[in-house]
């Protein structure tokens, strides 16, 4: 065969082996399981798994979710935080939402913080009461007690600032675990008493570029400091989440949907 032949079907190819990984990178959902080690963390929560879903955007991994709830059932946690976004405020979807968040709660006890579009819906409060109705504790700058054994952390839900509010933790002497959509603001999470910290909101930085990271995440920019994975600064850990779904961007590049496994462990 001539070069001549050979160069457009190798040109297909490589056009059609483009498209499959793009096409994964945006359909798939990849886990991200951690192991994370706290030095203050009470022994009773040693080995205690938490599963965070953010950022989902009204995003349909299979009929019903089915591809993300298969996965998030085989992780069998002791505890879901949805870190905001589970809905989006462009192309609102309450039943999707609501759907997900139902079958969550019979996986493991699951609790709700807001994201910036919760903020932008025009009526929020239906999206509350529904996950409120389907069991999910919506935490608005509000706080729980987590036992096990003799052993006890705070879990404190911090509502978005898009809502209004700043960003201003519970004085507490527990662990405190805190579920914020904006990771951004680590510092003052941090100065403030967290110690294990979720977010989502920055999605991967949507392009990741080898060897630099995600490309720009809303809050931060181009090039941003919080785009993925774990950060351990100022005295505390943060949990950033590549988040499942898209919004104002409707595609990711080399940022596959992401849930995220935690499993906390003494140090």
């Amino acid at each position: 065969m001539s070069r001549k032949k050979i160069r457009p079907l190798l040109l297909s190819a490589a056009g059609a082996a483009l498209c499959a990984w793009l096409l994964w990178g945006n359909l798939a959902v990849t886990v991200s399981a951690y192991s994370v080690a706290l030095p203050d963390l009470p022994s009773g929560f040693d080995g205690f798994r938490i599963a965070q879903v953010s950022d989902l955007h009204n995003a349909e991994f299979g009929k019903d979710n089915a591809r993300l709830l298969e996965k998030l059932r085989a992780a069998a946690p002791d505890l879901i935080v949805l870190t905001g976004d589970l809905a989006d405020s462009r192309h609102t979807d309450m039943d999707v939402a609501i759907s997900f968040a139902r079958a969550a709660v019979e996986i493991a006890p699951t609790y709700f913080v807001t994201g910036n579009h919760e903020a932008r819906l025009a009526d929020y409060a239906s999206l509350q009461d529904g996950l409120l109705s389907v069991g999910v504790t919506v935490l608005d700058n509000q706080a729980v007690s987590l036992t096990r054994g003799t052993d006890r952390v705070t879990l404190y839900g911090l509502q978005d600032p898009a809502f209004g509010a700043s960003p201003t933790l519970p004085e507490t002497e527990e662990f405190l675990i805190l579920l914020a959509h904006r990771p951004e603001y680590f510092e003052r999470y941090a100065a403030q008493g967290a110690d294990l910290v979720f977010s989502g909101h920055a999605h991967g930085g949507q392009v990741r570029l080898p060897f630099l990271g995600g490309l720009f995440a809303p809050g931060q920019g181009f090039f941003p400091k919080y785009d993925a994975g774990l950060y351990q600064e100022y005295g505390a850990m943060m949990v950033v989440s590549r988040g499942l779904g898209n919004s104002v961007i409707p595609l990711r590049v080399n940022d596959p949907p992401e849930l995220v496994i935690v499993t906390l462990k003494q140090k």
